[in-house]
């Protein structure tokens, strides 16, 4: 009797050994899946605050501070209601914009005629901090798709 309980334990001591075998083998590509789901299919892209040249506020100098928009998937999207704004609250809400698979548009901040691949903001001031800031993209529900944020705020 004495030999046959020990068995048992044996038997049940293999089987959760190698359910913890099966279970740590499996966590790694369940961490990459959930990676996988969490990445954005558009994306803030890159972002350029401080553009090249003077800060001088000619529309030049504001049309050299822009935001990038990319569509990391395999179909369009439509981003009719989405935004983009700035740590201070200051919000570049898309109208009727479709971006093509692949595809990059860049937000300027100064005036300019809206094309397939850049859009314009029509401020007349700065609106990205050199030093400091953070871009945010929303959905149509407002949730955050992306962010990029650079420098330290206080």
């Amino acid at each position: 009797m004495l030999s046959v309980s020990s068995s048992v334990r044996r038997i049940a001591a293999t089987a959760l050994a190698a359910g913890a075998v099966v279970g740590a083998a499996a966590l790694p590509a369940g961490a990459q899946d959930r990676d996988r789901r969490q990445h954005p299919r558009v994306e803030i892209s890159r972002v350029q605050a401080d553009g090249p040249g003077r800060d001088d506020l000619s529309n030049r100098s504001l049309n050299n501070e822009w935001v990038e928009i990319t569509n990391t998937t395999r179909g369009a999207v439509n981003l009719r209601g989405w935004t983009v704004c700035d740590a201070d609250g200051n919000r570049y809400r898309f109208d009727n914009v479709r971006i093509n698979s692949q595809a990059t548009i860049r937000i300027h901040t100064g005036t300019g005629r809206n094309t397939r691949t850049d859009l314009f903001l029509n401020r007349r001031e700065y609106i990205w901090g050199n030093r400091a800031d953070t871009a945010t993209l929303r959905d149509d529900r407002n949730r955050v798709v992306d962010t990029e944020t650079w420098g330290r705020r206080h």
